[in-house]
C-alpha cells in the first residue's frame, strides 16, 4: 500500500525544490559567468567562491541562530487583516538579517581584501540593517505590528544615506554625477542633482524591498538574483563590488535554506532594509542605476501596488471615511494569494520574472 504525503509535507517538499533550483542555477550561472570572463571560480576574485561561500557560511550558521530566536521569543506578530493562511505563522522567529547579513559583509571583506568601496557598502549595508533592527525590536517588544515610527525609520534612512552620499562625494571622480545609459553610447549629466536622486535611491530600494518581504521566500531568492547580476555587470571596474554582491547574494541562499516555504525564520526589517541598502549602494558607486531600475522591477511593482492601493482608497473615499480598494490586499504578492494563487505560486512565478529582468541587464 502506498504512502500518501500529508499536505505539509508535499509542502516542505515543493519549497525545498523550489529553493533548490534557484541555488543550482545562481551557482551555475555564477561559474559560467567567471570562465566567460576568464576568472578562476575557485579565487577570491570571482563570482562563485564568494556565492558558495556565503551560502554554505549563513546556512550553517542558521542552524545556531534560530534556535537563539526562538528561546529569544521573537516570534513574528502577523497582521490579522492579511491573508487567513499566514495566521499559523505566527510565532515564527523573525530578525533572521542578523546572521546571513553580517556573514556575506564580513565574507565579502576578507575576500576583496578590505577595498575601501566595499568597507562603504558594508558600512552602509549594516546600517539599514541597524535601523531594520530597531523596527523589529520595537515591533516584539510591543507585541504588535507597530515598530518605530514611520518619520522615526525615514529619518534614519535619510541620515545614513547622507552620510554616504557624503563619502562618495569626497571619494569618486566627478564623473560619477553623469548616469550611464545602457545599449547605447550616451550619458546623463545630472550635476548637484544627482546628489538628491542617489539619496532617494538608497532610501527607496530599501523600502521597496522591505515590501517585498512578505512571503516565505520571496525577497530573499529575488534579492539573490539581483545581486548575482549586479555583480556580474560591475565585474569589469569594480572587482571588489562583484565579490561583495556574490558574497550577499550567497547569504540570501544560505538564508533560504531556512526560509524556504514553510519558513522557519524570517529576515525581518533587519534584512530586507540591509539588502535593499545594499543594492543601491553598488549601484550609486558603480554608476549602474538604470541597470538597477531593470533588476529592482520586481520590488518597484510591488511599491507601486501599495502606492496605488493608498491613492484610490483615498480617492474613492465615501462620507463614511470608508473607499474603495483598487487590489484585494497591497503589496502585489498578496493580492495574488487573495485570488487563489498559493505562496509557492507566486514565488516561482517571481523568481522567473526576476531571472529575465537579470538577463536583460547582462544581455
Amino acid at each position: 500500500m502506498d504512502a500518501k504525503l500529508s499536505p505539509e509535507q508535499g509542502l516542505n517538499i515543493s519549497g525545498i525544490a523550489l529553493a533548490s533550483v534557484l541555488a543550482v542555477g545562481l551557482g551555475t550561472t555564477a561559474f559560467l559567468l567567471d570562465s566567460m570572463a576568464n576568472r578562476l571560480p575557485w579565487q577570491s576574485m570571482s563570482l562563485t567562491l564568494p556565492l558558495l561561500l556565503c551560502a554554505i557560511g549563513s546556512g550553517a550558521v542558521g542552524y545556531w541562530v534560530i534556535p537563539l530566536l526562538q528561546a529569544l521569543k521573537t516570534g513574528q506578530i502577523i497582521r490579522e487583516d492579511g491573508p487567513q493562511a499566514h495566521l499559523k505563522k505566527a510565532g515564527t522567529p523573525t530578525m533572521g538579517g542578523i546572521f546571513f547579513i553580517p556573514v556575506g559583509v564580513i565574507i565579502a571583506c576578507i575576500l576583496s581584501n578590505f577595498a575601501t568601496e566595499v568597507l562603504a557598502v558594508s558600512a552602509l549595508t549594516i546600517s539599514y540593517g541597524l535601523v531594520g533592527w530597531l523596527d523589529d525590536w520595537q515591533i516584539l517588544r510591543r507585541k504588535s505590528n507597530k515598530g518605530i515610527s514611520p518619520a522615526t525609520k525615514l529619518a534614519l534612512q535619510v541620515g545614513f544615506a547622507a552620510v554616504f552620499c557624503l563619502w562618495l562625494m569626497f571619494n569618486q571622480p566627478s564623473n560619477i554625477t553623469n548616469i550611464a545609459l545602457p545599449w547605447v553610447s550616451f550619458t546623463l549629466p545630472l550635476g548637484f542633482l544627482f546628489w538628491p536622486v542617489a539619496g532617494f535611491v538608497l532610501v527607496a530600494e530599501s523600502n521597496a524591498t522591505n515590501l517585498t518581504d512578505g512571503i516565505d521566500g520571496l525577497a530573499a531568492g529575488t534579492v539573490a538574483i539581483a545581486l548575482l547580476a549586479l555583480g556580474a555587470l560591475v565585474a569589469p571596474t569594480a572587482p571588489g563590488l562583484m565579490v561583495f554582491c556574490a558574497a550577499l547574494s550567497g547569504g540570501c541562499l544560505g538564508f533560504l535554506a531556512h526560509n524556504r516555504n514553510p519558513a522557519r525564520v524570517f529576515m525581518g526589517d533587519t534584512g530586507s532594509l540591509a539588502l535593499g541598502g545594499a543594492l543601491a549602494a553598488v549601484a550609486l558607486l558603480t554608476n549602474t542605476l538604470v541597470a538597477l531600475f531593470i533588476l529592482s522591477g520586481i520590488f518597484f511593482i510591488e511599491t507601486l501596488s501599495v502606492m496605488a492601493q493608498v491613492s484610490y482608497y483615498k480617492a474613492t473615499k465615501g462620507p463614511d471615511g470608508k473607499g474603495k480598494r483598487l487590489f484585494k490586499m497591497a503589496p502585489l504578492h498578496h493580492h495574488l494569494e487573495l485570488t487563489g494563487w498559493s505562496e509557492l505560486q507566486v514565488v516561482g512565478v517571481f523568481y522567473v520574472i526576476a531571472a529575465i529582468l537579470a538577463a536583460i541587464c547582462l544581455a
